[in-house]
């Protein structure tokens, strides 16, 4: 466990009441500009709900419901809303909503894999987000982390080729032990968490430099105790999920000060009306609430459901997993 060297707590009966009200504001502005967000945004609350124990604080009919209602019957993705185009990422939000509701077999499965499938560049490897072309690391991860909770990863698939993709991710790796977002972009926090849990996904984590892109990612900590993204940035909460969870794959979260990195989450709580904010007295969301409430619990904050560093599900989901990595 993660000790902190002030009174410092976590406020979960707040958050829980953050998040709840959060989906209740319909009447309000900023609901309607973040429609293109909803699933993501769903995804966020429950699972960090799940985190706290907490997961029935949303109405489980209710919220299987507009997953469903977001799932093209053309294509087989899902949108962010019902009148949204499909896009892979919410596509995995719809699916890790229903892992975590048990509600997998709700959807149309078949649709989802053809879905996905339908989105891999058939010489590079490279996998993309939706119909429009954009691709990066990110998408390889999600479309593995898919085809593992349906249990279809496989590398043999007509359709589908791991070995191509893992071949791309490899293709992004860069001298300083990172990975970018594509061949020859600068490493990068986030990016380097897609191109490790795909490796792990897929079972081809040796072909990581583990102590060279741990030390990379052990100097995104700043005085603070704050993570930061990359060389020269300021330090934000969510980099507590994105190196914390790399570094938990590599084997190495020891090799970061845990109750400085605490602290820094701790402080950018809002007291009075919950949640987290990227950093001590900036606004508050859910994506923030939710990675801050994840690196707690990858640092063992007591009172926390444990997280697994891969999925980014709660650990007593993960039995829902069709097909999960092989341990080593």
């Amino acid at each position: 466990m993660a000790e902190t060297t002030t009174q410092l707590k976590y406020f979960k009966e707040k958050h829980i009441a953050y998040i709840k009200d959060l989906g209740e504001k319909t009447d309000e502005l900023e609901y309607w500009l973040s429609e293109h967000l909803r699933m993501n945004g769903l995804y966020w609350g429950l699972t960090a709900l799940a985190l706290m124990g907490s997961v029935d604080t949303l109405d489980r009919a209710d919220v299987i419901a507009y997953v469903k209602s977001c799932q093209h019957t053309s294509s087989g993705g899902f949108g962010a809303s019902p009148s949204h185009d499909a896009h892979l990422l919410s596509t995995l939000s719809a699916l890790q909503i229903l892992v975590i509701l048990d509600a997998v077999d709700t959807v149309d499965e078949a649709g989802i894999l053809r879905y996905v499938r339908g989105l891999q560049d058939s010489t590079s490897g490279a996998i993309y987000g939706d119909s429009y072309g954009e691709s990066d690391t990110r998408f390889v991860y999600i479309a593995f982390q898919i085809l593992s909770i349906l249990g279809e990863l496989n590398s043999n698939h007509p359709q589908f080729s791991v070995e191509k993709s893992v071949d791309f991710i490899m293709a992004c790796a860069n001298l300083d032990g990172g990975f970018g977002m594509v061949p020859g972009a600068e490493s990068h926090a986030a990016q380097i968490f897609t191109a490790l849990g795909a490796l792990t996904i897929s079972n081809q984590m040796h072909r990581v430099d583990k102590d060279l892109l741990s030390w990379w990612l052990c100097e995104r900590q700043l005085p603070c105790g704050g993570l930061n993204g990359r060389p020269e940035k300021l330090p934000d909460v969510c980099y507590s999920w994105w190196v914390v969870s790399s570094l938990a794959m590599l084997g190495r979260v020891h090799w970061i000060d845990g109750a400085k990195l605490t602290e820094f989450i701790l402080e950018a709580q809002d007291e009075e009306a919950g949640g987290i904010a990227d950093r001590k007295g900036d606004q508050t969301d859910v994506f923030h609430t939710l990675f801050g409430t994840a690196g707690l619990s990858l640092l063992g904050y007591e009172g926390l459901e444990e997280i697994n560093p891969v999925y980014c599900l709660p650990n007593s989901v993960m039995h829902r997993v069709r097909q999960p990595p092989a341990t080593n």
